[in-house]
Parts: structure tokens; sequence; C-alpha cells
């Protein structure tokens, strides 16, 4: 009966944090560029009481083995695209398929994201909402009155009293062997990792990386109905791994109140 109590338990546990991902998916379904996350489970070690072959009389079939519950071992990024949102603003843009943003941080590391809500910082540099500059670094001149971004990331500015549109640098994407790989560290970024394996930047349209959209945002791709599900199930999970610790303390209470006859 310990047994069953510790293995529903372990249960309960990873059904909870099963809980908690679908939770966070639910609560990032308006994040610009969010990617939902799937939760992986395993089964634990398995106590083996007689191996498959063993047999006075013959060989065994199958053997007789009891598991000691499951656990959660990752949760996997699904970098499927979201749906597109037009919004007309010259500095918002879309990366159509595969590739990230590439920003530098404060103390000079590096990180990627999605999200292309970008902003202008008062030295006229193209940066994120939390200040962190997109890089390559592009900056517009103080009398740029037009902005447009090519889809292969081109950056044009027309300026006040020039004729014409001038070049004054490209957007390029990072591209990951295993994109599932990244750290999510809040604030719509990720951090290279070992399993990611070394961001390689590109062009938009080069080397396998998508293509550039301006005036338009990536909504994040956490489908509601399909996590109403999850939680139910996740729900349902917990709720019968419960009964079985409720189950097993009914056995053992019958036993500890046995009397002979």
């Amino acid at each position: 009966m310990l047994r069953a109590m510790r293995s529903a338990a372990s249960g309960m546990k990873a059904q909870q944090l099963y809980l908690d991902t679908v939770a966070n998916n639910l609560a990032n379904v308006n994040t610009t560029g969010f990617k939902r996350a799937r939760i992986g489970f395993e089964d634990l070690l398995y106590q083996q009481v007689s191996a498959p072959g063993d047999g006075t009389e013959g060989t065994k079939p199958a053997g007789l083995e009891v598991g000691h519950g499951s656990r959660a071992i990752d949760t996997q990024r699904i970098l499927s695209q979201g749906d597109s949102e037009v919004t007309e603003n010259p500095l918002d843009l879309l990366i159509q398929g595969d590739g990230f943003f590439q920003v530098t941080r404060p103390d000079g590391t590096q990180a990627y994201l999605r999200d292309g809500s970008f902003r202008l910082d008062a030295n006229g540099r193209i940066v994120t909402a939390n200040g962190y500059v997109l890089q390559p670094e592009i900056s517009l001149p103080q009398d740029t009155v037009s902005l447009a971004v090519t889809e292969d990331g081109r950056v044009f500015v027309e300026q006040d009293g020039t004729p014409g549109s001038t070049e004054i640098g490209q957007i390029l994407l990072a591209r990951f062997t295993n994109p599932a790989g990244l750290t999510a560290e809040g604030q719509n970024l990720y951090r290279e990792t070992g399993a990611s394996g070394t961001a390689q930047l590109s062009a938009p349209g080069e080397l396998g990386v998508g293509t550039m959209i301006q005036g338009a945002l990536e909504r994040s791709n956490v489908q509601v109905v399909e996590e109403m599900i999850h939680m139910i199930v996740a729900q349902r999970a917990f709720e019968v791994n419960s009964k079985a610790v409720e189950s097993a303390d009914s056995m053992m209470r019958t036993a500890v109140n046995m009397r002979p006859a």
C-alpha cells in the first residue's frame, strides 16, 4: 500500500506540473510571438519480482514487475507559426518562417526573440520594449520621415529634404539546429544553450530562415480550445491519482484494524 501511495503521489506531482504548463500557455495567449510549451513524462524505476524466462517447470513468457509512478522530464517549445496581425506600424516586424531576432542586453549577452514589436530609443536605435538593442545595430537619422523594411531585411529611410530613399542597414535573423533547446528567460527572450547549438546569422530568406514582413506581428501559437482540453485531462488524471491514494489508505486501515478470530 505504501508503494501505491508513493506511485500515486508521483502521478499527482507530475499532473500538477502538467497543469502549471497549461496555465502558463493560457496566460500568454495574447503575448506577441509566444510559443506554447508541451510537457513530457516518463515512468519511474520498476521493481522486478520475477524475470521473464524464470520458472521451475518451463520458461515463463512474462515476468512480474511493479512500477513506482511517473515524473515530468522536459518541456518542449512548439515552434509552429502563430497567426499574423496587421498593425501598419512601420516598426512592427513579423518573421514568416524560421528564425529569431537577435538583441544585446545591458550586460553584453545575446538573447533571441520572435516578438517583433520594436521601438526607437533616444539615439534612434531600434530596440525592444525593454530597451534591448536589435543586432546588427541600426540607427535611424534624426530627420527620418519614413521607414521601409524589405522581405530580405534591408532597411531604407527617407529623410527630410533628401530625394529618394537611403539604405542604412540590414536586419539579420538567427537560426538554431535545435531551437527547442533554447532556454526561455521571460520578457519574450530566449537564451542559447549547448542543446540548441550556436546561432547562425543570415539575411531573411537565406539558409532556411524566414522572410520579413513589415507592419505586422506574430501572435501567440496557443490554441485556447486545445489547452482547455489539456487542462481537463490534467485535472482528471490528478483526481484519479488522489483516488488511488485514498484506496491505498483504506486498504491499509483495514489491514491495521484486523483482529484475530
